[in-house]
């Protein structure tokens, strides 16, 4: 079992635009609606990097800088792990796009921005991070198996931000990944407590089914984006309630997550 305490947490998908701006909703207090995101440009991204910088790099700032705004940690000093099971898709499909043709001609910020680390690099380059950082991938687990990785790389000396993302695909991407929305997750880990700690969560295997919302209406934002299987562990974090809910993982056994306020 691994055990850290919650500082920050972001999200960003339609109809919950920030952690703090969706706590009734979480808690089932306030109705859900589907609202569109609006366009958005990362506030730490130097001009230059925002320019080039994709939908995934956007979709994977707007947590991130929720989490670190909301917390006011030095996202400078974080150590960091970003999960995504696509990545960038878009440019995924343009590349392959561009080979098909004659001649082949490949956009050079298109080839920059192809590998999956693009999110992490352009978050270390926009906040000055010499700090370590992970991507990794995992297809529906990607969450549960990013936030296995971070609380492991949470220690005395230094908080983990986790920042678990995707976006939809073009077609004819999307008919063999439907993703229904795009969205994007974040939780910074602390081995401390401390005054501005949300709660302590611990990590272990279990038998039990993956568990669903507790509100209805956020359950096909949950299936539709593999980020969003951390909603069942924001809705403990917005309620402040202790409990434990299951993650898919990459096979048997499922992954735990006890969360106490």
């Amino acid at each position: 079992m691994t055990a850290c305490f919650i500082k920050g947490v972001g999200i960003a998908a339609p109809g919950l635009a920030g952690f703090h701006a969706s706590l009734e909703i979480l808690r089932g207090v306030a109705p859900y609606l589907a609202n569109a995101e609006t366009p958005y440009a990362p506030a730490l991204l130097p001009p230059n990097e925002r320019r080039r910088a994709t939908a995934p790099v956007r979709q994977a700032f707007r947590a991130a800088e929720d989490a670190v705004n909301g917390s006011g940690a030095d996202a400078r000093e974080l150590a960091s792990v970003f999960a995504s099971s696509d990545a960038d898709m878009t440019v995924l499909h343009r590349i392959c796009a561009a080979l098909a043709q004659t001649p082949r001609v490949i956009s050079p910020t298109d080839f920059h921005n192809s590998v999956h680390n693009a999110a992490s690099g352009y978050w270390s380059i926009a906040v000055q991070s010499m700090a370590v950082t992970t991507t990794l991938s995992a297809y529906d687990a990607s969450f549960a198996i990013g936030l296995i990785e971070a609380a492991a790389l949470v220690d005395d000396r230094r908080d983990v931000l986790l920042v678990a993302y995707d976006t939809t695909a073009p077609q004819p991407l999307l008919t063999k990944r439907p993703l229904a929305v795009s969205a994007s997750v974040a939780l910074i880990l602390s081995a401390q407590a401390g005054a501005a700690a949300l709660g302590r969560i611990a990590v272990s295997a279990s038998d039990h089914p993956e568990t669903s919302c507790a509100n209805p209406s956020l359950e096909g934002l949950r299936v539709g984006n593999p980020a969003l299987r951390a909603l069942p562990l924001f809705e403990l974090l917005a309620a402040q309630r202790a409990g434990t809910i299951a993650l898919r993982s990459t096979g048997e056994p499922r992954i735990a997550v006890s969360f106490t306020p």
